[in-house]
């Protein structure tokens, strides 16, 4: 049996995330358990999020890490997360806010 990864993204969010790191350079992203903004992933330039002893590092999605609060895992830790894209605006502080359109996490349970 394979191991399965914890977090892929689609085609198009490959793009917006190739697309951002032309603009500012290496890329992280955090998702907290928070509400609002807190929910959806957040894309911010590699280092300027400091991560700590209350976030996991589930993996890296086309070199890029992503990192999930452990209240939050908990909840997903059976799962696995796929980065797509929608239009709209995203995350106040998150990079694609600009772009118009905003990182949004799909999942599906593991097997």
């Amino acid at each position: 049996m394979t191991k399965q990864e914890k977090v892929l993204a689609t085609d198009e969010a490959v793009e917006l995330m190739d697309l951002l790191g032309k603009k500012h350079g290496p890329l992280m992203f955090h998702q907290s358990g928070g509400c609002c903004d807190g929910s959806s992933p957040m894309c911010y330039p590699r280092g300027e999020f400091r991560v700590g002893n209350s976030d996991v590092l589930l993996g890296y999605v086309h070199d890029i890490p992503f990192y999930m609060s452990k209240d939050q895992y908990e909840y997903w830790k059976h799962t696995q997360l796929i980065i797509d894209v929608v239009e709209g605006r995203g995350g106040m502080f998150s990079l694609e806010n600009p772009e118009g359109k905003r990182f949004l996490i799909r999942s599906r349970v593991f097997k």
